[in-house]
């Protein structure tokens, strides 16, 4: 499913489970559909099943919203008492939508609870007490932690979930590796696939391939990464420096944001620490996952001076981590958004993108650790594996089963919706709004997801369609700009599908005799297609390379 398909279905205001592979687009899809719902004048409620994902999405937990907080079971005391309490009902009774992400990590227990709560504080019998439940998260990833002795149950397994009613949108769309052996790997380990020759591959994987980066390590237990970077910062010569949280706001959930942020309450730098940026800034250049030293102090105001591995120079001032409820901030906090990257776990490595990582997998305890590690870098050059174990790359039975239903699930929604005509999906979107007193907003009244985001994208496929039309090559675009010869070409295709760029454009970075190369591509391509680069490499016998394969099918894209 496309994420222009799951979203048309989101507006219908049914219960979404929103799924798919890391980089699939699941988070860009729930930012536009929340910017729909606040443009239509609806409530929604953003919350996540850990801390460390709410303060990804500027939200809070599950636990803290629904005021179940750490509790395992709900007797009719507590019950009782959280539906006196004034915050989580006014909450829950002004939300209209609820969304919960990283549902991976949420135990069956805890949503039952949470449809319970709704049911008795919005006093109605519909699941979730009527509201609409959009479940976001990838079952391959890291699954609840449990106590000692209990079983994990995951929330699919769940009363709620199975009276829920919820639709599958499986976006299938990949926008984080462009690396499409890697990507093969990952695919073989979500269908419990892996062979020898994968191992064989991850063996392999020794050295980073790119210059002047020093990869983040990845360990799965906490002991291991405080231990490496307080040992790693002490070996730095030069003066310490210190930066304080400072938090405003709700006592308790300026504590849980201090707790789940990814920086520090006390941020300790020297010279030449290696760091990484903790908070999505796409203005001043860099991302959650972005990788640098520190190479000097501002004399000034004596925030850290950081040069990126793509060789940019960030002074880095302060930024803010908010709970928002109802477009009021309800706490916040202000750090300097970095840490110490020589090290993170692989937990808290969930949801980021690293431009290169070398994994230690030798300790890995639960499903899904391994998949998760992995599938934070780009690609295979910046991946290197220091140890594995046996069970590092398993897959729980019970999700591979599920998954499948999933894709099922999703193809039926899928078929479903696309037999509707125009006015007839538009008629349902347009009866949910209303049904929640809002207005159908006009598409110019909707932010397009994060709007730095957006702009960001805009300007670099704008910035590669310039210099390709000045004639430039593919390696001089991607030398200049800094980037790999991939995301050029993706930037390419990209362009191509959206029609902004025409057959002339490339005739300047066609190779000689193309006419008898084309010649084999197009046929490779009229027997396996043009949707995978890996099929027509392989009908090829290998004969190109994939740059030049990747070539071909820009060039057969725009013949059509």
């Amino acid at each position: 499913m496309t994420q222009a398909a799951a979203l048309d279905i989101l507006k219908t205001g049914g219960n979404v489970f929103l799924t798919g592979e890391p980089g699939a687009g699941k988070t860009y899809v729930i930012n536009q559909y929340i910017n729909y719902l606040e443009a239509a004048g609806l409530s929604v409620a953003v919350t996540a099943s850990t801390g460390i994902a709410a303060t990804h999405i500027g939200g809070m937990t599950i636990h803290s919203w629904s005021g179940i907080g750490i509790r395992d079971t709900l007797t009719p005391y507590d019950l009782d008492k959280i539906a006196t309490n004034e915050k989580v009902t006014r909450r829950a009774k002004k939300a209209q939508v609820l969304v919960i992400d990283e549902v991976s990590m949420l135990d069956a227990r805890v949503l039952d609870m949470v449809d319970l709560v709704l049911k008795t504080v919005r006093q109605r019998a519909e699941p979730f007490g009527g509201l609409q439940i959009v479940l976001v998260g990838d079952f391959f990833q890291l699954p609840p932690v449990t106590k000692q002795g209990d079983m994990m149950v995951y929330a699919f397994q769940s009363r709620a979930w199975q009276n829920g009613g919820f639709l599958t949108c499986y976006i299938d769309e990949q926008h984080r590796q462009e690396d499409e052996l890697f990507l093969s790997l990952l695919q073989s380990i979500r269908q419990n696939r892996v062979e020898e020759d994968h191992y064989t591959l991850l063996s392999e994987q020794t050295t980073i391939a790119y210059e002047n980066i020093e990869p983040t390590k990845l360990f799965t237990h906490n002991a291991d990464v405080d231990s490496y970077n307080l040992d790693r910062l002490r070996a730095l010569k030069g003066q310490t420096r210190k930066y304080q949280m400072q938090g405003s706001g709700s006592k308790v959930l300026v504590e849980s944001l201090a707790r789940n942020c990814l920086s520090p309450e006390m941020l300790e730098l020297k010279e030449e620490a290696m760091v990484m940026f903790t908070k999505n800034n796409f203005e001043k250049g860099y991302v959650n996952g972005t990788l640098g030293r520190v190479i000097d102090f501002d004399g000034m105001s004596g925030w850290p001076i950081v040069k990126t591995t793509d060789d940019r120079v960030i002074k880095v001032e302060p930024t803010t981590w908010e709970v928002v409820e109802d477009g009021k901030v309800r706490a916040s906090i202000e750090q300097v958004p970095l840490r110490l990257a020589w090290a993170i776990t692989v937990h808290k490595s969930q949801g980021m993108s690293l431009d290169a990582a070398e994994i230690d997998l030798s300790r890995a305890f639960v499903y899904g650790q391994g998949y998760v590690a992995l599938s934070r870098v780009r690609a295979l050059a910046g991946l290197k594996l220091s140890g594995m174990n046996a069970n590092a790359l398993s897959v729980d039975p019970r999700v591979l089963r599920q998954d499948a239903l999933f894709k099922e699930e999703s193809e039926t929604a899928e078929g479903a919706f696309a037999e509707m005509s125009p006015e007839e999906l538009a008629k349902m979107q347009e009866n949910f709004v209303k049904a929640g007193g809002g207005r159908v907003p006009k598409p110019d009244e909707v932010k397009e997801g994060k709007p730095h985001e957006r702009l960001q994208k805009e300007s670099t496929h704008e910035i590669t369609k310039r210099l390709l039309k000045e004639g430039k090559s593919i390696a001089a675009i991607a030398k200049e700009r800094k980037l790999g010869n991939g995301t050029v070409w993706g930037h390419i295709e990209d362009l191509i599908d959206e029609q902004k760029l025409v057959l002339a454009d490339l005739e300047h970075v066609l190779p000689p005799k193309w006419p008898a190369t084309w010649k084999e591509i197009e046929a490779a391509i009229a027997a396996v297609g043009d949707e995978k680069l890996k099929p027509i490499f392989e009908h090829l016998g290998e004969k190109y390379d994939y740059d030049l394969v990747r070539l071909g099918r820009c060039y057969h894209r725009l013949k059509k």
